[in-house]
């Protein structure tokens, strides 16, 4: 009796890919022919408002290895791959995104490695930027720079969420049902040993990018919040000090009185002051808020996401 092959769920986030989706479909179509194992594609419709959904509906119909999941909103990138996740069977699940900037040819490799060799996850990287605006590959390089300083999660820049993993590593990453995510961040916090591939940028092959300079910019703030506490105490640190020079200031007032110094004017200056530790005690309040708001956001236990349809509602229609 022949040995039963191994089961790859296919994790594919989509949100407005209608144009991409063909595409996708094709090429990884394609690449099942050519590995030693069964697919499943597990696509989540993120509130797509073109008509994703519709193409979702047509590809799970003619193609029994076709799972989407359709939720009730847009709810996140995030949200879209942790319900891949749960909702995953295979022996090693994969998530890349429909664009084809994840190449599904690297698959075969990289289930060839976890099957070979003592890794439990294969992750891809960006070897080069090309094709992207300077200003973004600057703000990039800069933020893993950052990160790596102020977290003790270790995050490997250029690190794309296209990534292979065995069976142990999922479940730890779906046993992390934390309300704020940052994936990339969770992948690397639960540890486990990982192969990195590399290779070059790939433009998308049709639609256009949902990341905005601004996403992106709020994106990078949200993994500071849930992997590092340094902001809270740079605000420690800053109050602090301003309260060690107040003291000195006033000391020094007290002494030039004692010795009959004549009193200094300056009140734009005393205003100017004023103003800066008013700004600076707001913006160290804004920190504090926002590692509270998480805390109440957590707090709340609200859903994830929420579905609103499944291929599986279709089949029993």
């Amino acid at each position: 009796m022949p040995d039963k092959k191994d089961l790859i769920s296919v994790i594919v986030p989509c949100y407005n890919e209608s144009e991409a989706l063909p595409f996708f479909y094709r090429e990884i179509a394609t690449v099942a022919k050519t590995i030693d194992a069964e697919l499943e594609i597990i696509c989540v419709d993120d509130g797509s408002s073109d008509d994703t959904l519709e193409k979702l509906r047509i590809l799970s119909a003619n193609d029994k290895r076709i799972h989407y999941i359709s939720f009730s909103r847009n709810f996140g990138k995030e949200a879209a791959m942790y319900a891949g996740l749960c909702a995953a069977k295979g022996d090693y699940v994969a998530i890349m995104d429909a664009d084809l900037q994840d190449p599904p040819s690297l698959l075969p490799e990289m289930y060839g490695t976890l099957k070979t060799e003592d890794y439990d996850s294969v992750a891809t990287r960006r070897r080069t930027r090309d094709g992207e605006p300077k200003l973004r590959s600057f703000c990039a390089r800069a933020f893993y720079k950052l990160m790596n300083r102020i977290s003790k999660t270790e995050l490997v820049e250029g690190a794309r969420d296209f990534r292979l993993m065995n069976r142990r590593m999922v479940d730890a990453i779906v046993s992390m049902s934390e309300y704020n995510r940052f994936t990339k961040g969770i992948f690397c916090w639960v540890g486990f040993r990982t192969k990195w591939l590399e290779y070059d940028n790939i433009e998308r092959v049709a639609g256009k990018t949902k990341w905005s300079f601004w996403k992106l910019f709020k994106y990078s703030l949200e993994c500071i919040y849930n992997f590092s506490t340094v902001p809270l105490d740079i605000s420690s640190f800053t109050g602090f000090t301003l309260c060690f020079a107040a003291i000195i200031g006033i000391i020094v007032i007290i002494i030039r009185s004692l010795c009959g110094a004549p009193a200094t004017s300056g009140w734009a200056s005393t205003l100017c002051v004023i103003l800066f530790v008013g700004g600076l005690q707001l913006f160290c309040i804004g920190i504090l808020g926002k590692y509270l708001s998480r805390t109440y956001l957590e707090t709340k236990r609200r859903p994830i996401y929420i579905v609103r349809e499944t291929d599986e509602d279709n089949k029993e229609q």
